[in-house]
Parts: structure tokens; C-alpha cells; sequence
């Protein structure tokens, strides 16, 4: 009995002993799983799979036909798409689950099978030689990387738990396809799709996708441009893989096999980086703001082909220029039926650090010179009813500022007396210009320049003062093509655009504002603004003939220079597109004997060939205004008389044209022995009929300084007429100072050595004129009618006078300290 209950006893034990293995047993294997899923449940989702679609993206930025201009990467350097599940090719979402999880569908983010699969093989081969991390394992790598040791391995589990409870199996398969790294800086199918093959991942062959599934294994060692023999190897395994689990059949395997490996990089050009970055940081246009934090994809209405020969152009004519100080250029080509900018060039090298190479010129303020000079002509076409004939004087001109006295010149340092607008315009002559801008008064032109989009004039009028009409302000080079634009459609401003459309990161349209059209100029003005600065003819005077702003077609053209030779710019239309050039220094350092026609005309010309290339070049028409050509008078710009020699058919909107007929030419008979009026009383034999010119008061000094055809003072001494002293009061008057003027003496300088010189007018017939300050004679002058007054502090009034004693009004001004 006893030895019974000691046989029970050690029964007992031993029943005992192996349940305390076997538990201990189930607890090794139990414990590990309900502590890696407790774990998991502590486990936070990672933030990057939070914000599904907010991601560091790239941008990719296309041109009008969908060509690449460039691949804006990512903060981290990658380049990355993100592409729906959607939007994944069948075949590579297959091709992906082959080679990295066969069993993606059948675990909960860690496979069993998979683990004791690996671990037979390390351990029977005494090395790794597989591993078992699922997708869900990889993308929980990528998404939050850990050491790689036991915990860190336990931890990549957890968070592959957390991934599986919290997301759908077709949400973790499209984080992963855009997640997962394909290549060195290549995030996502989309990324590599483009950069390997240069098309979209929805677009792959059998082929091609097993290639991109091999790529995630080991970017660095499977890469297709370096180590293509182990990349094709791998992709054949990923294909045998496809079809042993019947995910791609037997004939099409065999064909993706006999396809060699062939990659196709996507260029990694950076063309129109300038508007690139303005684009993406909303400096080309704010009203849709920035666009690198929130787009994918934008497609411009650049012309990729037109850019480089834009940017081939602006470098061959800097080569060209470099002995003459000048080392940057920047273009804008505007089409003009739609607003869309076709071509933007910044500067010619992004990357010339020296030269200040990623300066943008085209959003840059620069002073534009005489560019502004058909829009100052507009506003007085509008107001006082100018047309291309009136006459305007281009002769010596005071402007009294705050500043002090204000004289402009003309480029070529001559007056050229009356001269209608057509050729004021054409030929770039300043003093009309000024003198127009004065008539109508800054504040007019300031806000039609304004309404022509040029708001980045911003100070009052009394800034500008009547030097606006030489350019004096600050103007952004896309904004004056869009002026020149406005006139080549008729007087309609279209705001331009630089971007047709753009994705966000969902590949959803984001929304543009839409561009308004707006009338700005009266048709009729704008189709005789255009009308002059197309003539050829009319600025030979300052430019020649065959110059380079003759074009094979109609070009409405002008040029601008600013003060001090730090900017040159030429801007010109045809009906089709705008192109604004300008050339100069980003340091802001003068240029060195460099005009319009020698520094931005050649480039303007190369450029505008280019962007009416494969175009049927129209002429400038204008449904909705009538015009008539009519001839007038090429002196006075009225009706010809008999008596007029030079005469040239001019533009006219209907209704406008001159009603008078000229009066400058006069027919008079002239005594041959002195070239003085013949009186009735000289004979036949000593008289003869000529054709004179006959100047107002204000251009008569100018005519006999041009040594002009001038109609006699006088009567011949020998044949003497009728007195005609009567009536020259009439034309008599002080031209400087003008009334109120004030002048400062510099205490720095000699009293004696400071002074001003009084001008005046008066009638051809007038030869001498008495000059009298304060009722004190101070001079007897003849033509033309000059006299150099010593400053002395006080108010002070002055006149001229005849021998006849008529007499001018007395003009005031002011000396002080």
C-alpha cells in the first residue's frame, strides 16, 4: 500500500512537472504576442499616415505641352508624387505584393508564417538569409526608422500592429506606394514611374513594373543605371513570383522577360527657374498665392522650346556686349489674344551667383525710359483732342519744380523745333514728350499708367512731376508688356497669366481666380498709337534705316533709356504677341555707350523672330474704328496749301482729321539782291517768288538758329513796303524764367559767377529787342533773343521791348540766399 501511494506520488510530480513546462511553454509562446498586441495598443499611428495626403511633396512644373521645366524636390531632397490607389496600374500593385508580401491580404502587420519561415532557414543556413518583415512592417520603417536591434525590431512590429487596426489593407498599399524609397531621393511608384521611364505609374508594362517592384529591396543596390544585370534578374524572379501565384499569366510573363531593361530618365533640366520660384512662392501671382505647400503638378503656359531659344538669345547678345559693362537681361513674351506668358526669362543664368543670376528682371522695379511715351501721348490724344499731326514744340523748355528749374534734352542733344507726334513719337525726342505730359498734367498720365496695370507707381503725381513722360518711376517689365499688350488688342488690358492649371496633393484642380478683360485706352487712341510706332519711316531720323527694329512684319516698337544708362529696354507688338526686353546690371552700375538700338533692340529682335515663328503674321486691324489717311502739310500738320513742298499722308481716326489749311508756307516775292521782302516797288528783273516758312513767336529763335527758310524781317531798303512794326507786341514774350520762378544762390560759389539767361520770343519780322529787369535796360539783343542775367537776392521783374516800343508782359521771380 504504501509502495502505491509512492508510485501515485511520484505520478503525481511528475504530471505536475510537465504541466508547468507545457504552461511555461504556452506563456513563451502566448506571452510574446499578447504583449507585442498590448504594446501595439499603446502604440500611437505615426503622423506622417495621419496627414494622408499632406506629405513633403515635389512639384512637378510643366510647360504649355506638358513638357517638364522642371521637378521642384521636396524639403528632404526627394522627389515624390502622391498617386490614388486608384491611379496604380494593376500590375504594379501585383508586382509589389510578389516581391515584398505575398501574403499581404492574410496577416494583421506581422506574419507568423513568415517569421518561423525565416527563422528554419537563418537557422539551419547559421546565417540571415531571409527576412519577414511584411509591407505593413516596411512602411512602419520608413514612416518612424528604428535601430536595428530587438527592441527596435519589437517596436517596428508594434507600430505595424497599430497601422493594421487603424487603416484599411488598400490605404496601407497606397501609403506604401507613395512612402516607400525606390531610389536614391526617389519617393513613391509616381517618382520613380517618371523618373525611370518618364511616364506615369498607371502607364507601366508587365516589364516595367516588375522593375520598380525590385527597386524598394535595396535603392542602392538595385539601381537600374548602375547595376542593370541585378535589377533584370530580380525583376524575372518578381515575374516567376506573379505568375506561380496567378497574379499575371504564363504568355505575358514570357513576354515581360524577353523585354529588355530599358530606362528612359526623365530630364533633369531647370528651365524658367525664375518664374518657377515666383510661381511657387506667389510673387507672379498673388491673387492665387503660394503654391509649393499645396500643389503637386502645375502646368504653365510657358512654350519650353521658345524659352531656351530665349535663353540662347539673351546669352549670345550679352557675349556681344561685355566690353560695354553689361552683364544681364531679362525677357517677357506675352501672347497677346490670351494674356499667357509664352517665355520668362529672369536673368540668363540662375546659378551666375556673380552676376546676381537669380535676381528676376522681369518682376524687378527698374526706371523704363521713353517706354512710357506712347501712354503720355494717350492721354492728351484723349483729353485735347491730339492726333498724329498735331505739332508739338521741340524747342528749349523750363518746368519750375519744389526741386528748382527743370530743362530736359533730347538724346541726341538737338531741338528740332515744331515736329508733329508721329515723329516726336518715332524718333524718341524728350522735350515733347515733357511738354505734352505738363499740358495735361501729371496726375492724368500717373492714373492712366495706373489703369494700364503699372501700380507699382505708388508716389503722387507731384513726385513724377512732367518728367513721368521720361520714365521717371519705377515699373516692373511685365507689367509694361502687358501695357503694350493692351494697345496691340485695341485698348483692352488682360491681366497676364503664367499658369493654366494646377493639382494639389490629392490630385484635385485647385482653383484660379479668372483673369478679367478690361478697356483702359478708347480704341481709336490705341489704333494711332499703334499706327506710329509700327512706321518705320518716322524714326529714321534718330534711329536709320534697315535698323534692327525692322521686322518682315508689322511691329509696333518702342525703345527706353533711363537716366544715368542703367537700364535699356525695348518693347514691342505684333498682332499676335508682346515682347518686352530689357538689358543692363543687376548691381544697378551704369552701361557704357549703349542705346536702345545697340543694347535690348538686338536682343528684342532675335526674340520676337522666335515667337512669331511657324505664325501667319496679320496685320494691325481694328473692327470697331474707323480710319481714313489723309495728306497733310509735313510742317505745320495741316491741310497742304499750293505752296507746300513736303507733304505726307497721314493716320486718322474718322472725324479727327485738321480742317485748317497750312500757314507756315508762304509764297512771297523776294528782292535777289538781298534776300529781304520785296516791296511794290522793286523791279521784275530783281524779284523772284519764293516759298517760305513762317514761325509762331515761340519757334521763331529756334528757325533762325536752324538757319530755316524764314520769311524776311523786313522789307528791301532798296524797294522798301509798308511799315509792318504794328502788331509785334503781340508776339513778344519772355520763354525763361518762368512766372513765380525762384532761384537760390549757393553761398559756396562767387555772387558774380551766378546767373541765369533770360530767353525770349518774338515774330520773324523782329531783328532787336531791348532786355529790361526792374526798368533798367540791361541789354540790346538780335536773334536769338538771349541775355545773361547776374543773380542778385531780391523779387524782380522783367520784359522785353522793341525799338518800336512794344513791349512783352513782365515776368516775376524770386533770387534768394
Amino acid at each position: 500500500m504504501a509502495i502505491m501511494l509512492s508510485n501515485l506520488g511520484k505520478r503525481a510530480r511528475s504530471w505536475l512537472t510537465k504541466g508547468r513546462i507545457w504552461r511555461a511553454i504556452g506563456l513563451a509562446v502566448l506571452l510574446p504576442p499578447v504583449a507585442l498586441v498590448l504594446l501595439a495598443a499603446i502604440t500611437p499611428l505615426p503622423e506622417a499616415l495621419r496627414a494622408r495626403h499632406g506629405f513633403d511633396s515635389s512639384v512637378r512644373v510643366l510647360d504649355r505641352h506638358g513638357k517638364v521645366l522642371a521637378e521642384v524636390r521636396a524639403d528632404d531632397g526627394a522627389r515624390a508624387r502622391w498617386v490614388p490607389i486608384e491611379q496604380v496600374g494593376p500590375d504594379l500593385a501585383n508586382a509589389i505584393l510578389a516581391a515584398e508580401d505575398r501574403r499581404f491580404y492574410r496577416h494583421p502587420g506581422v506574419d507568423p508564417i513568415a517569421i518561423a519561415r525565416a527563422a528554419g532557414q537563418d537557422l539551419w543556413h547559421r546565417r540571415i538569409v531571409s527576412g519577414a518583415s511584411t509591407l505593413t512592417q516596411q512602411l512602419a520603417r520608413t514612416v518612424k526608422p528604428r535601430r536595428r536591434t530587438l527592441a527596435g525590431k519589437v517596436g517596428e512590429m508594434a507600430v505595424a500592429l497599430r497601422i493594421e487596426a487603424s487603416l484599411s489593407k488598400k490605404d496601407i498599399l497606397e501609403q506604401y506606394l507613395n512612402l516607400v524609397f525606390f531610389g536614391p531621393s526617389l519617393r513613391g511608384v509616381e517618382a520613380a514611374s517618371r523618373f525611370y521611364f518618364d511616364k506615369p505609374c498607371n502607364a507601366l508594362s508587365l516589364a516595367e513594373a516588375a522593375t520598380l517592384a525590385a527597386l524598394p529591396r535595396g535603392p542602392t543596390v538595385y539601381d537600374p543605371r548602375k547595376s542593370p544585370q541585378a535589377v533584370q534578374r530580380r525583376r524575372d524572379r518578381i515575374l516567376d513570383r506573379m505568375q506561380r501565384d496567378g497574379l499575371a499569366s504564363a504568355e505575358a510573363v514570357e513576354r515581360a522577360k524577353s523585354e529588355p531593361l530599358t530606362i528612359h530618365l526623365q530630364p533633369t533640366g531647370f528651365s524658367a527657374p525664375h518664374l518657377v520660384r515666383g510661381l511657387l512662392s506667389g510673387a507672379v501671382h498673388p491673387e492665387i498665392g503660394p503654391l509649393a505647400d499645396r500643389a503637386s503638378t502645375l502646368r504653365t503656359t510657358i512654350d519650353a522650346s521658345l524659352q531656351k531659344e530665349v535663353q540662347t538669345a539673351a546669352r549670345s547678345q550679352l557675349d556681344s556686349l561685355r566690353d560695354r559693362h553689361v552683364s544681364a537681361a531679362s525677357v517677357v513674351v506675352i501672347d497677346n489674344a490670351t494674356g499667357e506668358v509664352l517665355a520668362w526669362l529672369g536673368a540668363p543664368d540662375f546659378l551666375d551667383e556673380l552676376r546676381f543670376g537669380q535676381n528676376d528682371g522681369v518682376l524687378a522695379l527698374r526706371q523704363p525710359g521713353s517706354a512710357l511715351k506712347p501712354f503720355v501721348y494717350s492721354v492728351a490724344i484723349d483729353d485735347l483732342g491730339w492726333t498724329a499731326a498735331t505739332v508739338l514744340p521741340d524747342i528749349e523748355l523750363h518746368i519750375s519744380t519744389d526741386q528748382g528749374d527743370y530743362s530736359p534734352h533730347n538724346y541726341d542733344g538737338q531741338l528740332h523745333g515744331p515736329v508733329r507726334m508721329r515723329d516726336a513719337l518715332a524718333n524718341s525726342y524728350n522735350v515733347p514728350a515733357v511738354h505734352a505730359a505738363s499740358v495735361v498734367g501729371p496726375a492724368r498720365v500717373l492714373s492712366r499708367l495706373q489703369r494700364l496695370g503699372m501700380r507699382t507707381l505708388q508716389e503722387d503725381a507731384e513726385h513724377y512731376g512732367a518728367a513721368i513722360a521720361l520714365g521717371d518711376g519705377e515699373v516692373r517689365l511685365v507689367d509694361l508688356a502687358g501695357a503694350y499688350a493692351a494697345l496691340a488688342r485695341g485698348g483692352v488690358l488682360h491681366p497676364f497669366r503664367a499658369i493654366s492649371a494646377a493639382t494639389d496633393r490629392k490630385g484635385m484642380p485647385i482653383e484660379l481666380p479668372a483673369a478679367a478683360s478690361e478697356r483702359v485706352l478708347d480704341a481709336g487712341t490705341a489704333a494711332v498709337l499703334v499706327d506710329m510706332l509700327k512706321d518705320p519711316h518716322a524714326r529714321i531720323g534718330s534711329f536709320g534705316s534697315g535698323n534692327v527694329l525692322e521686322l518682315p512684319f508689322e511691329v509696333a516698337v518702342k525703345t527706353g533709356t533711363s537716366k544715368g544708362f542703367r537700364d535699356n529696354l525695348t518693347v514691342g507688338s505684333t498682332r499676335e504677341v508682346t515682347v518686352a526686353v530689357w538689358v543692363g546690371n543687376f548691381d544697378g552700375s551704369p552701361m557704357q555707350g549703349v542705346s536702345g538700338i545697340t543694347g535690348a533692340g538686338p536682343l528684342f529682335r532675335a526674340v520676337m523672330l522666335a515667337a512669331m515663328k511657324g505664325r501667319t503674321p496679320e496685320p494691325f486691324t481694328f473692327s470697331e474704328v474707323q480710319t481714313e489717311r489723309l495728306e497733310v502739310c509735313a510742317l505745320s500738320g495741316k491741310r497742304p496749301s499750293s505752296t507746300c513742298k513736303h507733304r505726307v499722308t497721314e493716320t486718322f481716326v474718322k472725324g479727327t482729321a485738321p480742317d485748317q489749311t497750312c500757314d507756315m508756307h508762304v509764297e512771297l516775292p523776294i528782292d535777289k539782291r538781298n534776300g529781304l521782302k520785296a516791296g511794290p516797288s522793286c523791279p521784275a528783273s530783281e524779284m523772284e517768288l519764293k516759298t517760305l516758312e513762317s514761325y509762331e513767336g515761340k519757334f521763331a529763335a529756334w528757325a533762325l538758329g536752324a538757319r530755316r527758310p524764314v520769311v524776311p524781317a523786313r522789307f528791301s531798303p532798296l524797294c522798301p513796303g509798308p511799315d509792318d512794326s504794328a502788331g509785334a507786341q503781340a508776339g513778344l514774350s519772355i520763354r525763361y524764367p518762368y512766372p513765380g520762378a525762384t532761384f537760390h544762390l549757393d553761398p559756396s560759389l562767387n555772387p558774380d559767377a551766378q546767373g541765369i539767361v533770360v530767353r525770349a520770343d518774338a515774330p520773324s519780322r523782329v531783328t532787336r529787342m531791348r532786355f529790361v529787369v526792374d526798368g533798367k535796360v540791361v541789354g540790346v539783343h538780335g536773334p536769338p533773343f538771349e541775355h545773361t542775367l547776374r543773380l542778385e537776392p531780391g523779387e524782380h521783374r522783367v520784359w522785353v521791348e522793341t525799338d518800336g516800343n512794344q513791349r512783352s508782359a513782365a515776368i516775376e521771380f524770386d533770387v534768394q540766399k
